[in-house]
């Protein structure tokens, strides 16, 4: 039996992922979380830290993070203790609760960004009206 032409393997070049780690990456150890948190402290960064709050309570994708709305968080002047989203991809309801943490952080996170309760939690720079993009939060993850 032959090798094909459109083999790469046969015309000497290596496969797009030899040599690296494929598959789901590993979770954060509380350890990594902390240092993150102190990080995002230090440096001063609000609406980071409270994006990366909600994530980790929430463990919701990227594309329905940036989605929440001020009025799925907050309930009168307080942080809700349990939160509800319909996922993008599957069209489910997921409910998930705000821990301490998340809840101090997303409190001074919106009353530094003021708003109403129909606007976005995460507004871009560049569209007050619109969210940021999954794009802008990916590469707050990277980095």
């Amino acid at each position: 039996m032959g090798h094909s032409q459109y083999d790469p393997v046969s015309q000497g070049q290596r496969a797009w992922n030899a040599g690296r780690k494929v598959g789901a990456k590993r979770a954060l150890k509380p350890r990594q979380i902390w240092a993150i948190r102190f990080f995002l402290d230090r440096e001063g960064r609000l609406r980071d830290r409270a994006l990366f709050d909600l994530a980790i309570d929430s463990k919701l994708r990227g594309c329905d993070l940036v989605k929440i709305k001020i009025g799925t968080l907050v309930a009168g002047p307080e942080i809700r203790t349990r939160a509800m989203v319909v996922q993008q991809k599957t069209a489910t309801p997921v409910q998930f609760e705000i821990m301490a943490d998340a809840r101090a952080s997303l409190l001074a996170w919106l009353e530094r960004r003021g708003g109403a309760v129909d606007d976005f939690a995460f507004p871009s720079r560049v569209d007050h009206a619109n969210h940021i993009s999954t794009r802008q939060y990916a590469r707050l993850v990277d980095e």
